[in-house]
């Protein structure tokens, strides 16, 4: 049996691979030479391998050193990651972050801030769900996440919120479509004659329909069906400004303009959200705060007061 190798005989190992001497190891961990010599020696008898080849002035890695080079590299870096981990931990980081996002949040801002979320906190997994509705304040209120980021009707009791920024939601159909054949605002009579695709709730619970303008409609869960749909010429329905812009520049979708809106761009105003009993850790902190700052660098500002109202034509139960 193997005698327990020792994270200080493995550090000594790859700090002579990398210095090119037992001197330079030495001198790199403060120790004296006769130390390290014998770390090495010790490893290389528990392992019934030679390491390094002495028989010239610098000690030479042998093909079988190699090998366990890469090995100890790894060992030594988990040890590490452990050693963080564990500092976090007693500091009160948190053992992971739970994020849910309504899907109509810009996903350039959400990839950005997990990107650098990854970078100032790596030993913190983030979990990620993506909902609509309703669905992210009851994935914070029973705890399965810690942070949320809502539209303006999602339920609040309980809840802190933050706001982030507001997504414009842009009314749209296919070329193809009867609808876009219509230059002037349409009435909801006309609009009335053909389906509606909107996002409605997973659950039957939620408040009643709202910026629903016709009794036909498509029901999907998510919005990336509701866009497959809207391109397919299956109906009409809004979308969000970063997802349609791409559409309406190529013209595989085609604004229209319902005359019950009026001339007021329809946003939504999103924020983030934690239950007000339980404190965020120092990572779910940094985390809202970034996506604050992301929203308010690269996208467009809050609409004015006088055009809030609109923004509270989505509902839980169904967002046309």
């Amino acid at each position: 049996m193997i005698d327990p190798i020792t994270l200080d005989q493995l550090r000594a190992f790859v700090t002579i691979a990398d210095e090119g001497s037992f001197s330079a190891a030495a001198r790199k961990l403060r120790r004296v030479q006769s130390a390290i010599s014998h770390a090495i020696a010790t490893l290389e008898d528990q392992l019934g391998l030679e390491l390094f080849d002495r028989s010239a002035r610098l000690p030479k890695l042998t093909e079988q050193g190699r090998l366990v080079l890469a090995h100890a590299r790894r060992v030594l870096a988990s040890a590490e990651d452990l050693r963080t981990l564990a500092q976090g931990l007693v500091g009160g980081l948190e053992p992971s972050v739970g994020l849910a996002v309504d899907a109509i949040f810009p996903t350039d801002a959400l990839a950005n801030a997990c990107r650098e979320f990854a970078g100032t906190y790596p030993t913190v997994p983030l979990r990620i769900h993506t909902e609509t509705l309703s669905a992210v304040s009851a994935l914070v209120l029973d705890g399965t996440c810690q942070l949320g980021v809502v539209g303006p009707d999602a339920p609040a009791v309980g809840l802190e919120r933050h706001h982030l920024t507001t997504v414009l939601m842009i009314p749209v159909v296919a070329p193809s479509h009867p609808l876009a054949r219509e230059k002037s605002r349409i009435t909801t009579k006309r609009l009335a004659e053909h389906v509606q695709i909107v996002t409605s709730e997973r659950t039957r619970e939620g408040m009643p329909d709202r910026a629903v303008l016709s009794p036909l409609t498509w029901r999907v869960a998510d919005l990336h069906t509701k866009h497959a749909l809207l391109r397919a010429g299956l109906g009409w329905g809004r979308l969000p400004g970063h997802v349609a812009a791409e559409d309406l520049e190529r013209g595989t979708l085609v604004r229209v303009r319902p005359e019950a809106w009026g001339d007021t761009d329809h946003q939504l105003a999103l924020a983030a959200v934690h239950r007000q009993d339980t404190p965020l850790g120092p990572a779910a902190t940094w985390l809202i705060e970034r996506l604050g700052q992301l929203c308010r660098e690269s996208l467009p500002p809050s609409a004015p007061a006088n055009k809030r109202s609109s923004r509270r034509k989505a509902s839980l139960r169904a967002r046309a």
